[in-house]
């Protein structure tokens, strides 16, 4: 039986306490599919500071290029907010995408029937919503060189090449083949140089590679107004790296809360998969957090990590039926409903995937497997 390396950096805060409920649901999923899973806990961010000095120690470097895929739980703590640069938990995040070359970093939102009246944005307004950021994520403002900070003035770059912008457009051109066929690119051409190179080479990937796929360009602005105004207009977005960090964010309001959306980041080699929210310390170590960002982070990591769709199915089938079934943490309970703790509520969901009788919609292998061959590709 082949056996997959998962290497699996907890972070801090909340993280390790939703990456255990994550961990759990792969075990589920080995288990009823008889698949192979060797995990090793890696520590990163602030863990990393405070244990070796370093917030992606080296042992941590050696096992996440080693693995075949890398499931994060969370980096940040307020304690290092005026640590150096170089002891910044996000440092270490910065580094370990760069480490692993993940420059796709895709984002899907899809609002569950359930919940959608935990939304502040209006049902009516939420319904068909089903949309997909591809936000590039090792280049621009968070990379570029020179930059620095004195007391009297402070410098970052933003920069992107053409063969950066290409390879991430790429990634959102061939998803939407297996979508709606809509590409909607973000960027601040009117002002910024580096966006009208953006907007350029996006045009002719589209043009001369995808002609099947119907492309418009936005302006930042207004598509931070259309997310929230229009959001079932989207099929996928395709930003750079600063946009898309604000704007997926702002894509949680739509599903109701931060800790129910995965993402996963992508490149030539190992992908790497987490929730999209933060560290959460406020409520880090009461057993409040909601694990479901994580859990469907895993479900991403089957799908698009190792290529295992069926058993991705049932991770995400499981999660839709137990938020069916009423299950709710704290940030997504309305007044009056039972909660879970995290524990709890990871203790559904992993019975469900263990359940035979579990209703699976099966995912499209064809459409993992061309993500791959883009990302092989062109890296």
């Amino acid at each position: 039986m082949k056996e997959w390396i998962i290497a699996v950096l907890p972070g801090d805060g909340i993280g390790p306490e939703v990456t255990a409920e994550a961990e759990r649901v792969l075990e589920a999923v080995a288990e009823r599919f008889g698949l192979g899973f060797a995990t090793g806990c890696y520590a990163v961010g602030a863990a990393g500071v405070e244990t070796a000095g370093d917030p992606l120690p080296e042992e941590t470097r050696a096992a996440a290029s080693a693995a075949d895929a890398v499931l994060l739980g969370a980096v940040g703590d307020p304690a290092f907010d005026h640590a150096p640069r170089h002891l910044k938990p996000e440092t270490g995040l910065l580094a370990l995408r760069t480490l692993l070359g993940v420059y796709a970093n895709l984002r899907p939102v899809a609002i569950h029937p359930a919940l959608a009246g935990r939304s502040p944005v209006k049902p009516d307004r939420l319904r068909d919503v089903d949309l997909l950021i591809v936000r590039e994520l090792t280049g621009g403002l968070y990379y570029g060189e020179p930059r620095g900070k004195n007391a009297l003035q402070a410098l970052n770059t933003l920069a992107y090449s053409t063969s950066e912008i290409e390879r991430v457009a790429r990634v959102a051109f061939q998803a939407a083949r297996g979508r709606r066929r809509l590409v909607a690119s973000v960027d601040k051409a009117n002002v910024l140089e580096v966006s009208q190179l953006w907007r350029e080479t996006v045009t002719r990937i589209g043009r001369d590679e995808y002609p099947d796929v119907r492309l418009e360009h936005l302006y930042v602005d207004y598509a931070a107004m259309r997310l929230v105004a229009e959001p079932a207009s989207f099929d996928v977005l395709l930003t750079e790296n600063t946009f898309g960090d604000i704007l997926s964010d702002e894509a949680a309001v739509l599903v109701g809360a931060l800790g129910l959306l995965p993402s996963a980041s992508l490149g030539a080699g190992p992908g790497l998969f987490e929730p999209i929210h933060g560290s959460a310390p406020g409520i880090a170590g009461q057993g409040v957090a909601n694990p479901i960002g994580a859990i469907a982070s895993v479900a991403m990591l089957l799908r698009h990590g190792l290529g295992l769709a069926q058993p991705a199915d049932a991770v995400e089938a499981a999660v839709r039926a137990a938020l069916a079934g009423g299950a709710r943490t704290k940030d997504i309970a309305a007044p009056g409903e039972p909660v879970l703790g995290t524990r709890a509520m990871g203790d559904r969901i992993v019975d469900l995937v263990g359940s035979a009788a579990l209703e699976i919609r099966h995912g499209s292998e064809a459409r993992a497997r061309d993500q791959a061959r883009v990302l092989r590709e062109h890296p």
